[in-house]
């Protein structure tokens, strides 16, 4: 039981910001006093400025609600250390992240404990990002917020997306899970015109908008979104086509291109093919670069060209 009201009303505050929504019951029960007690120690919140919002229903409830000004968080310190982590990568593929995500970071870094002060600092000098220059189309902030929180509360959204060929159409769907693969970021929804799940490409999508309609969730169409999205991804059709039969087993080819495990298939125990098909004649090179070890090739003329004057242009440098 949490006596000391101070305590008491950090810890309903945390509550709080865990959740979307409280019963008065279970609030009641995780702080050991009763209903009453919370009632009021939701008034008291109410007068230092957190808006918190009561629901109406059978049992009634809380939530805290959005407001003017953002209200202090309270972190525990494994969520501290995730959050100061995080911040230090998520100028990766968002447009205009990296100057928040810095200045997030300085106010963290600045209260944050000596103790975890350290364990950020460890983590940050351990570890490093390789940027390669070749990263696709960054996702927008806004898009990517709206988008995950439509995800977390189940809320139907409508959106303009343009397909592979330009063409461009509204879409209602129902979203499931975001995805970051190679770069670009997806969103795994249910089309409720379709009546089927889709894949979206947020770079391609326009004008997100929240519709109020909150949605039960269905079984996703697989255990793991993630792998989901990358199977179908591999599986599109790409601009040019070209399927490497290699002369190595399928795991050794696997553990030296993780990123192609999709498109990796056995072909006898010491050969695999993998199809390295995509829209980018230079990605197409370096995965085929990639494989280390010896392979033919079927693929469109375009990549034939494209693999001729690389390799002559590396030749004559060699050999210049």
């Amino acid at each position: 039981m949490t006596t000391d009201m101070p305590a008491r009303m950090l810890r309903l505050l945390s509550l709080l910001q865990t959740r979307r929504e409280w019963s008065g019951a279970e609030l009641s029960e995780r702080l050991g006093v009763t209903v009453r007690t919370v009632r009021r120690d939701m008034d008291r919140l109410r007068e230092l400025g957190y808006p918190v919002d009561s629901v109406s229903g059978h049992a009634g409830g809380y939530r805290l609600a959005s407001g003017a000004d953002m209200p202090p968080l309270l972190l525990d310190d494994e969520e501290a250390v995730a959050l100061a982590v995080a911040l230090r990568t998520a100028a990766g593929n968002v447009t205009g992240f990296e100057e928040s995500a810095l200045r997030a970071l300085a106010k963290l870094e600045q209260v944050l404990p000596r103790r975890l002060r350290a364990q950020v600092a460890a983590l940050q000098q351990a570890t490093a990002t390789v940027d390669w220059g070749q990263r696709g189309p960054r996702a927008d902030p806004a898009t990517l917020t709206l988008l995950a929180a439509a995800c977390r509360d189940h809320e139907t959204v409508t959106f303009d997306y343009t397909t592979r060929d330009g063409s461009r159409a509204p879409r209602r769907v129902d979203p499931h899970h975001l995805v970051a693969s190679g770069g670009l970021w997806y969103l795994l929804a249910h089309d409720t015109a379709k009546n089927d799940w889709r894949i979206y490409r947020l770079d391609r999508i326009t004008g997100p908008t929240p519709t109020r309609h909150r949605f039960t969730p269905r079984p996703g169409p697989g255990a793991d979104p993630a792998a989901y999205v990358a199977d179908k991804i591999a599986a599109a059709p790409a601009r040019h086509r070209a399927v490497a039969t290699v002369r190595a087993p399928a795991e050794t080819v696997r553990r030296r291109g993780w990123a192609l495990a999709a498109r990796i298939r056995a072909a006898g125990p010491d050969a695999c093919t993998v199809d390295c098909s995509g829209d980018s004649l230079t990605g197409i090179a370096q995965i085929l670069t990639g494989l280390g070890c010896d392979y033919t090739l079927d693929a469109d003329e375009a990549v034939h060209d494209h693999l001729r004057t690389a390799a002559r242009r590396a030749l004559d440098a060699s050999t210049g």
